[in-house]
């Protein structure tokens, strides 16, 4: 594995271990870690910066209470769900409020724990 750069990007299959147990394991679409220290020949120990979940109609609930759960417990500092059902992000960003702000895929989101950092996801292959 190459030597981590700051504020590296990973998507799935890469593991998450949240907590120091075995159970806390997960497996994010897209995780963001700012901190290389974090970063282990295994993936990623502690809570990511930035994490991004891909609903199916299989595991919305997991998604939208298990995970978003488990990663306010975690420290994660946003969270994103991502719902191509209904065309849909709710983003999370628990440093100013434990509410979400909703967006559509015609919207520019504002990616929180950058000072510039914007995605329009009309510029995105969705």
């Amino acid at each position: 594995m190459e030597p981590a750069k700051r504020n590296d990007f990973y998507p799935a299959p890469f593991a998450v271990k949240l907590f120091n147990d075995k159970r806390t394991i997960a497996e994010p679409d897209i995780s963001v870690i700012c901190d290389p220290d974090k970063l282990t020949d295994k993936g990623c120990s502690g809570a990511p910066d930035w994490i991004v979940e891909i609903t199916s109609p299989s595991n919305s609930a997991h998604d939208y209470i298990r995970k978003l759960n488990l990663y306010v417990k975690a420290g994660v500092r946003e969270y994103w769900i991502v719902d191509p059902m209904v065309k849909e992000i709710a983003v999370y960003f628990f440093e100013q409020s434990p509410f979400p702000t909703s967006y559509t895929f015609e919207d520019k989101i504002k990616v929180n724990i950058y000072d510039t950092l914007w995605i329009d996801l009309q510029d995105l292959p969705l």
